[in-house]
C-alpha cells in the first residue's frame, strides 16, 4: 500500500552483525574472498544441521557451483584467526574505560575426534564418560582466551578474543604448529593481548587474567607479561614462603615457611564476609588475605593468598555446600606494603563468572557444531576450529551491543 504509515526499519541485530563484520573486511586482501567469508557466517547462523562446509554451502543455496573455492577458505590461509582476533580486541577495548582493568579469562578444551591419522589429535580422557569409570578418546587441545564484559547487577559474557591450539608432544605431527603446553598457549594470548592494548595507546590500563588450577606453575608466573595480573586458583597443599624479613642475612632469598592454603580454614579468626552479586542474586562469601608470599624457586615474585571458605549452596541445588577454594593473586607495592591489585569485592565477583568460560565451550560445541568441519589438511584442521570460535564471538559481540548484560531480556538459543 503506497499510504501506509509503516517505515521499513532493519532488525538491530543484522545492523550491529553487518557493521561489526565490515570492520573486518580490511584483513582479508580480496573483496571476493571477504564476501564468501561473508556468506559463511550468515549460513553459519541458518544451518540447522551439522555445521560442516558441504552443509554450510547447501544452506546457501550454491548447488550446482564448484565448491573450490569455498574450502580453499580454510585450507590456504584465507582465513587469518590472528588478525581478525586484533580487529575484535580493538573493538571490546572501545567497551572498557582505561581506567578500569580489561578482564580476560582462559582455559583449555578438547575437541572430539575419531581419525588416528588427524594432525594434532591425541588420546585424551573421555568427554562422555562416567567420572567413577573413566575412559579414553580421540580428540585436539586448544586454549580460548576470552573478554568479560564489564558486570551489570552481577551478569557478565565471555566473548572470545583468540583460540590457540596446544597439541601436546604425543599428538600426531603437525605442520600448522608445534606441540606446547597449556599454558605455553595462554602466555602467547596474555602477551599477544597486552602487546594489543598497548598498540591501542592502553598502556597504562591493567590485564587481568583468570586462570584455572592448572596454570598455577613456575612457567606461568614468570613469564607473566609486564602490567599484567594473574588471579590463579592453587592446590589446597601449595608450599609457600613468607618474604625475608628486614634483619635476614643478604644472600636469603625466603622467609619462614608459610602454612598450606588449607590450613587457614581452621583458624576461625580472621575470615572476613562479603556478599557478591552474581546473576541478579545475592551470594554471602566468606575469605580471608593472607601474604604476601612466594613460591619455591620464584623468590623474586610476590603474591597474595585468597582463601574462600566453604558455605551452603542455596535451596534445589544438587549439591548442598560450596567446597572451599585458594587463589593467588600477583600482589602490586602501595606505600611500601604489599597488597592486592584490585578490591577484594571485584576480585570475588570476577571468580564467579568464570563459569561463563565453560557456558561458552557448551555453545560453542552444541549450537555452532565446533568441531564438525572436515579437515584434510593441517591448516584447515586448525583454522575450522578457529573459524567457529570466531563466529561465537562475533555472536556474543552483536548481543552485547544490542541488549548489554541483562541475561534475562535475552531470547533462547545462542542470542
Amino acid at each position: 500500500m503506497n499510504n501506509t504509515k509503516e517505515a521499513p526499519e532493519k532488525p538491530a541485530l543484522l545492523t550491529e552483525l553487518m557493521s561489526l563484520l565490515a570492520k573486518h573486511e580490511l584483513v582479508y586482501g580480496q573483496k571476493r574472498v571477504f564476501n564468501r567469508v561473508l556468506a559463511l557466517v550468515m549460513a553459519e547462523l541458518f544451518a540447522f544441521g551439522r555445521h560442516t562446509i558441504t552443509q554450510l554451502l547447501l544452506t546457501l543455496g550454491l548447488v550446482d557451483e564448484d565448491w573450490s573455492a569455498w574450502y580453499r577458505i580454510y585450507s590456504e590461509g584465507r582465513f587469518d584467526e590472528e588478525q581478525n582476533g586484533m580487529v575484535m580486541l580493538g573493538e571490546v577495548l572501545r567497551e572498557v574505560p582505561e581506567a578500569d582493568p580489561f578482564v580476560i579469562g582462559q582455559d583449555g578444551f578438547h575437541v572430539p575426534r575419531t581419525s588416528l591419522t588427524m594432525p594434532g589429535s591425541g588420546w585424551i580422557r573421555g568427554l562422555l564418560t562416567a567420572k567413577f569409570k573413566p575412559g579414553i578418546q580421540r580428540g585436539q587441545r586448544f586454549v580460548e582466551a576470552s573478554w568479560f564484559t564489564p558486570m551489570v547487577n552481577g551478569y557478565s559474557r565471555a566473548i572470545a578474543l583468540r583460540c590457540l591450539p596446544a597439541f601436546t608432544q604425543k599428538s600426531v605431527a603437525c605442520e600448522e604448529t608445534e606441540p606446547q603446553t597449556e599454558v605455553e598457549a595462554a602466555l602467547t594470548a596474555l602477551t599477544w593481548t597486552r602487546q594489543g592494548m598497548d598498540g591501542a595507546g592502553r598502556k597504562k590500563q591493567v590485564l587481568v587474567t583468570l586462570n584455572d588450577g592448572s596454570y598455577d606453575t613456575l612457567q606461568f608466573w614468570s613469564e607473566l607479561p609486564e602490567r599484567t595480573v594473574g588471579i590463579v586458583r592453587t592446590a589446597r597443599n601449595r608450599c609457600l614462603f613468607a618474604l625475608p624479613t628486614p634483619d635476614a642475612h643478604g644472600n636469603r632469598k625466603y622467609g619462614d615457611k608459610a602454612p598450606a592454603p588449607h590450613i587457614w580454614l581452621q583458624q576461625r579468626k580472621g575470615f572476613t564476609h562479603q556478599d557478591v552479586v552474581v546473576r541478579g542474586k545475592t551470594r554471602p562469601m566468606r575469605y580471608r588475605v593472607e601474604g604476601p608470599f612466594v613460591r619455591d624457586e620464584l623468590p623474586d615474585i610476590p603474591l597474595m593468598l585468597i582463601v574462600v571458605g566453604g558455605g551452603k549452596r542455596p535451596k534445589g541445588s544438587r549439591r548442598k555446600n560450596y567446597l572451599p577454594c585458594f587463589f593467588l593473586v600477583s600482589a602490586v607495592l602501595v606505600d611500601g606494603v604489599w597488597s592486592l591489585p584490585l578490591p577484594i569485592a571485584d576480585i570475588l565477583a570476577w571468580l564467579w563468572q568464570r563459569w561463563e568460560l565453560e557456558v561458552a565451550h557448551r555453545a560453542m560445541k552444541s549450537g555452532l557444531g565446533l568441531g564438525e568441519k572436515q579437515c584434510w589438511n593441517d591448516t584447515a584442521t586448525v583454522t575450522s576450529v578457529q573459524w567457529s570460535v570466531w563466529i561465537y564471538a562475533l555472536m556474543m559481540m552483536t548481543g552485547y551491543r544490542v541488549w548489554g548484560n541483562d541475561c534475562g531480556a535475552r531470547p533462547p538459543g545462542l542470542w
